[in-house]
């Protein structure tokens, strides 16, 4: 009987060394590209603004601190009342009131910060005639409004801490109920810390 051998060729493994190799280097710079990436895309995004709330008197003030770069930037209050049928009076009303009636809505600032312009409300001025009043009153709409104000560091070349105040006053009224107790520059404190500007 004549035996045939089958001749079995040996396996290398000599291919696959450097196949797998170059699988681990291709998994190292992709992971050190999305590395990269995410860090860019971290960077690129802005810094969510501070916020700080607080109630009083009938109505719910948020101040806000948006677009802060080189030591300048915005702070806004939004004086939204807490029941329905019930007005703000307009910045341009007498510290006083007119004829003892109302009090402006202001926001100002203090200590590490100053004003970079005049405060800008988002809602019109109304006159209305109120009884026992002789002149004409300027209120806003039912409802909140916003008033924005420019605002800078006091040392902007300064990169160390500064405390400053944003000082709010208002008040609410109802034609029919009548007013709250005013709210007269209540601070919110601020802190400038570097390149931020945010609340405690």
């Amino acid at each position: 009987m004549t035996r045939t051998r089958t001749h079995t060729r040996p396996r290398t493994r000599t291919a696959s060394a450097p196949y797998g190799r170059r699988l681990a280097g291709a998994a190292l710079a992709l992971l050190a590209t999305a590395g990269l990436t995410s860090c860019s895309a971290a960077e690129a995004e802005p810094s969510a603004p501070a916020v700080a709330r607080f109630t009083q008197n009938g109505v719910t003030v948020t101040l806000a601190v948006a677009g802060w770069k080189d030591a300048k930037g915005t702070l806004t209050a939004t004086f939204t009342p807490t029941e329905a049928g019930y007005h703000l009076y307009s910045t341009d009303l007498p510290a006083e009131g007119v004829e003892g009636v109302g009090r402006p809505t202001s926001v100002t600032v203090a200590g590490a910060l100053a004003a970079d312009g005049p405060a800008a409300a988002d809602a019109e001025v109304l006159r209305i005639s109120l009884p026992g009043v002789d002149s004409a009153v300027p209120v806003y709409p039912d409802g909140p409004v916003t008033l924005t104000l420019p605002v800078r560091a006091e040392n902007p070349g300064s990169t160390s801490a500064g405390t400053a105040k944003a000082l709010i006053s208002y008040a609410s009224c109802n034609a029919e109920e009548g007013c709250n107790i005013p709210v007269l520059d209540r601070p919110v404190i601020l802190n400038i810390t570097g390149n931020a500007l945010t609340f405690p």
